[in-house]
């Protein structure tokens, strides 16, 4: 599992609130794409696929959500739920995220901008892949 990694974010804390800063120096890659998810409905599931080439940085702005991440030989789950702390997936490892807290929303910052040709959507290909 040396494709994951936790990344802390700096937290600048004050009395009026916590700000936290994602920069060139936090993410290991150039920033072509982000997005997030939110309104994620009770018992649903996002990802269920790897990417070829593109990283990943996920972070968990509010809420929670169980990120499950396999590398071909061995599965975890990890859960974000701390808006200063990210998570980098690195290209190849195949990513399902579920258990979503009422309320919650996942960052993702990409190192590439969307093309469907370097997803692998099926479990049993991303395992013939590894090999």
């Amino acid at each position: 599992m040396n494709k994951i990694k936790f990344i802390e974010i700096p937290k600048i804390e004050d009395k009026r609130g916590n700000l936290s800063v994602i920069e060139k120096e936090i993410v290991p890659f150039d920033i072509k794409r982000v997005y997030y998810l939110y309104d994620v409905p009770a018992g649903a599931e996002r990802g269920g696929h790897s990417h070829k080439e593109t990283k990943e940085f996920l972070v968990a702005l509010s809420g929670s959500f169980d990120v499950i991440v396999n590398d071909g030989k061995t599965t975890k789950c990890i859960t974000l739920s701390k808006p200063y702390e990210g998570l980098l997936i690195e290209n190849g490892v195949w990513r399902e995220l579920n258990n979503f807290s009422s309320g919650s929303v996942c960052l993702v910052i990409a190192s590439e901008v969307f093309e469907e040709e370097d997803y692998i959507r099926d479990f049993n290909e991303f395992l013939k892949s590894k090999k």
